[in-house]
């Protein structure tokens, strides 16, 4: 692992075949009016930029790459996430960038925005098959069709539960049929005071944090954060009111944890793999710790309950690919060709088996749901995007926007505000931030 704030320039000696230069100017390199692949590719260096370096992204797939194909020299940026996001916003604007890299998929949508990230639709569109991969595929797509990268990886969830306290309480397990109010209902009659009369047990864990609480709860309600353009706020919709007060009714009354019980238990995961909560909506690269810290725990997952309409709502986390629209037209050949390696079999196995995200390519889910440990139903992470994967309303100011949001939406769940008051705030901040960035 190199030193912290350093940025470290390896050379490997990689091929790639890649694709000659076009003189159509709106399609990739290396197509024939069709759109199909034609000649073989030239000798150039591909940056490739790794925040985290091969904690995040496995060795063996950039081995894989240098091994399969001859004829790119690629030099690998890495260093600690921190100092990589540190570091490239100074790249940035210095014009010295990776050739291709990976960040917060909100964050790429930010780069699209600002002319840094490529295109990459036409590409997808002639080598990719939508048939092979969930719709996570297209988690950087902006709703005029640009899309501004490719999965690193799918981070969704699930409804864990803890086997022993369901066991005690003498209660039915969770199963893939259950609504929020199924888990409401159980959450309250697992729920146990200690001797002080306040909880000592609750039943679910009561997240504040937007992907695994209050958006999944907005979500099943029918609301939404943002209209379907991602322009508007719509936070004041009663359903996604509605969804909030779920969440903070369950905390105000004792059902689900409160953040002070969380702080002196070591936090959600802990809380739950501890026993002192027998629900949670589990991030899949939340297993990593579990199986690591927690080897006893007896657990298991369902998909996460069925919203009002009946279908089913997935948050899912995506860290993504983007290719440097200032590089060369034959470096960004080449980086294309890095992609569709990192999205094909051999490097999917490999993502599949790494534990800390899933593949978007289905059969390397395939390959996932029989290995072995816990969970035992990974199918409840597979399945349960293949169903109902949805991103968290991202745009390129989504950062911006949820950061002022988050502070309000903590007051609601603190009892400070009401969520009808609450929200008004919220929309306003909101919209602004929205119209600001238009």
């Amino acid at each position: 692992m190199n030193k912290k704030g350093l940025l470290v320039t390896t050379m490997l000696a990689l091929t790639v075949a890649g694709c000659s230069t076009s003189k159509d100017g709106d399609k990739p390199s290396g197509t024939t009016g069709t759109g199909s692949s034609t000649t073989a590719p030239k000798n150039v260096t591909l940056k490739i930029g790794l925040p985290g370096a091969y904690d995040v992204t496995k060795k063996e797939i950039i081995d894989g790459f240098a091994a399969k194909y001859p004829n790119i020299k690629v030099e690998v940026q890495d260093a600690p996430w921190g100092d990589f996001v540190a570091k490239i916003a100074t790249q940035i604007a210095g014009g010295t960038t990776p050739d291709v890299w990976l960040q917060e998929n909100a964050v790429i949508l930010g780069y699209g925005k600002r002319g840094v990230a490529e295109d990459l639709s036409a590409y997808i569109k002639r080598d990719l098959k939508d048939a092979d991969y969930i719709s996570g595929l297209y988690a950087a797509k902006t709703p005029e069709g640009k899309v501004w990268g490719v999965p690193h990886g799918i981070n969704p969830i699930a409804l864990a539960y803890n086997k022993k306290a369901f066991a005690d309480a003498g209660a039915a397990l969770p199963n893939d049929n259950w609504t929020f109010n199924d888990l409401i209902e159980a959450s309250k009659k697992l729920t146990k005071n200690g001797s002080d009369g306040k909880p000592a047990f609750y039943g679910f864990v009561g997240s504040t944090s937007i992907t695994q609480g209050w958006f999944p709860w907005i979500k099943q309600a029918g609301g939404q954060a943002l209209d379907s353009t991602l322009t508007k706020s719509m936070f004041t919709d009663p359903k996604t009111v509605t969804g909030l007060k779920q969440l903070a009714d369950g905390i105000k009354q004792g059902y689900f944890t409160n953040t002070d019980f969380l702080k002196a238990n070591g936090g959600e995961v802990q809380a739950f793999a501890t026993g002192k909560a027998a629900m949670y909506f589990l991030q899949y690269s939340n297993q990593v710790t579990m199986n690591k810290s927690f080897p006893d725990a007896d657990w298991d997952v369902v998909k996460i309950p069925k919203a009002v309409d009946g279908k089913r709502y997935v948050p899912m986390v995506t860290n993504s690919w983007l290719i440097s629209s200032k590089a060369s037209q034959d470096v960004k050949d080449a980086a294309w060709q890095f992609l569709k390696y990192y999205l094909g079999d051999e490097a999917q196995k490999i993502v599949a088996e790494s534990g800390a995200s899933l593949p978007v390519k289905k059969s390397a889910l395939q390959i996932l749901e029989t290995s072995s440990g816990k969970p035992q139903n990974k199918k409840a992470f597979t399945d349960g995007i293949a169903e109902g994967g949805t991103t968290l309303d991202e745009n390129a100011s989504w950062n911006e926007w949820r950061t002022a949001a988050q502070p309000i939406i903590n007051d609601i769940f603190s009892s400070n505000i009401s969520a009808e008051e609450g929200v008004k705030q919220i929309n306003e901040k909101v919209q602004a931030v929205l119209d600001k960035n238009k």
